[in-house]
C-alpha cells in the first residue's frame, strides 16, 4: 500500500458501525470524509472528520463527496430506520454509481439476517440466502447489486457478523433492548435465548478493525470479496448473560426475555413483527465460520468478552465510567481539609 494519505468516504459516520470504522481508519492514518444532512452539527461532535453537507439519497451529493477518495464505506441507514424498504436500495445505488465513476471499492458491513433456516447451522460465504423477513430480502438484493457492480468497475468488500454490541451500537440492538436497560444499573438480565443453543455476537470495535484491515489489503482481494467473522460465540446460550452478570458485580438475576409480549404486539407494531420473524435465530444455533477471513488476515481481531461487555455497559450508562469511579474513590480517601 502507498504511503500517501488516503481518504475514505464514510456514509453513516454518525451511526454505530460507520463511526467505528471511520475511527479505526483515522487511527491508521486515513483522512475521513463524511457525508451528512447536518454536517455542521456532526462536525461539532466529531471534529476530526471532514464533514460534507449532503444526503445519501442524492446521487449528485454522493458523487461530489466521493471525489478523490480511496474507498467508500456504505454504513448508512434511514433516520430511525423509517421507510427502510423504500430508501435503502436507492442509497446503495448512489454509492455504486459514485464508486464506478471514481473507480473504488464499496465496503458493506452486514449481519446474519441474510440467511434463513435452510442455511443453518454453519453458513459459509457461499451459502444460499433465503431470508424470512422483508429486510433480509433487501439485504440479499443489496449484495446482488454489489456483485454485479464488481464486474463493472466498482469492487466490493462485504463483512458479515453476528448480532452487534459495543459502544455506539444502535438502541434497538439485542444487547441494549433485550439483555439490559440503558441508563439503569443491571438488575435482571433478560436473555432471549435458550440454554444450550449457541448464538453469535460481534463487538463493534472488532468489526471495525476487521473492516479496516481488509480495506488496507484491498489491492490483494478479489473484486467481490465476502468474509464471515466469528466474533464472540456464545456456545451454550448463557455465556453473554453470565458475562454481563459477572462484569456488573455478580448480583444481577438472569431471567427470560418476554417473547409473549412480542407476540401480542406483533399484529400492531411492525418492529415487533420483525423481531418475531427472527426468533428462529434464538431457537437454533447459527455460527458463521471465519476460516476464509483468518486465511486472509492471519487472525481475527477479538477483544476478551469481559472487556467488551464492560465497555458496552459503560457506554449504555449501566456502569460508571472507570476513571470517574477511581477519581471519586481517590477524593474520598483524602483528609477532609485536603479536599
Amino acid at each position: 500500500m502507498s504511503r500517501e494519505v488516503k481518504t475514505a468516504l464514510v456514509l453513516g459516520a454518525t451511526g454505530g458501525i460507520g463511526s467505528a470504522v471511520a475511527r479505526k481508519l483515522l487511527e491508521r492514518g486515513w483522512r475521513i470524509r463524511a457525508l451528512n444532512r447536518q454536517a455542521a452539527k456532526a462536525s461539532r461532535n466529531e471534529p476530526a472528520f471532514e464533514w460534507v453537507q449532503g444526503d445519501a439519497m442524492n446521487a449528485a451529493d454522493v458523487l461530489k463527496a466521493a471525489e478523490d477518495v480511496g474507498v467508500i464505506v456504505h454504513a448508512v441507514n434511514p433516520p430511525g430506520y423509517r421507510h427502510w424498504e423504500r430508501l435503502v436500495l436507492p442509497m446503495l445505488d448512489n454509492s455504486i454509481a459514485a464508486a464506478r465513476v471514481v473507480g473504488v471499492r464499496i465496503v458493506l458491513p452486514r449481519n446474519v439476517y441474510n440467511f434463513g433456516p435452510d442455511a443453518l447451522p454453519a453458513p459459509t460465504e457461499e451459502s444460499p440466502q433465503h431470508p424470512l423477513t422483508k429486510k433480509g430480502a433487501i439485504r440479499v438484493e443489496m449484495e446482488k447489486r454489489l456483485k454485479s457492480a464488481s464486474q463493472s468497475g466498482a469492487g466490493a468488500i462485504i463483512v458479515r457478523a453476528g448480532d452487534f454490541f459495543g459502544p455506539g451500537a444502535t438502541a434497538n440492538s439485542w444487547f441494549s433492548s433485550g439483555f439490559v436497560t440503558p441508563g439503569k444499573p443491571v438488575g435482571t438480565i433478560k436473555n432471549p435465548g435458550r440454554r444450550g443453543v449457541g448464538h453469535q455476537w460481534a463487538y463493534l470495535p472488532d468489526m471495525a478493525e476487521t473492516v479496516a484491515q481488509l480495506i488496507e489489503r484491498a489491492d490483494q482481494l478479489p473484486p467481490f470479496a465476502v468474509y464471515h467473522m466469528d466474533g464472540f460465540w456464545d456456545a451454550n446460550g448463557m455465556q453473554m448473560a453470565e458475562a454481563i452478570k459477572r462484569v456488573s458485580g455478580g448480583k444481577a438475576k438472569i431471567g427470560h426475555f418476554p417473547w409473549w409480549m412480542v407476540s401480542l404486539a406483533a399484529p400492531f407494531v411492525p418492529l415487533m413483527r420483525e423481531i418475531r420473524e427472527m426468533r428462529y435465530l434464538w431457537k437454533v444455533p447459527l455460527r458463521m465460520n471465519n476460516a476464509k477471513l483468518v486465511a486472509e488476515l492471519g487472525k481475527e481481531p477479538q477483544t476478551p468478552i469481559d472487556e467488551a461487555v464492560r465497555a458496552t455497559l459503560v457506554a449504555l450508562g449501566c456502569l460508571p465510567e472507570p476513571h470517574r469511579d477511581m477519581a471519586a474513590a481517590f477524593v474520598g480517601s483524602l483528609p477532609q481539609r485536603a479536599r
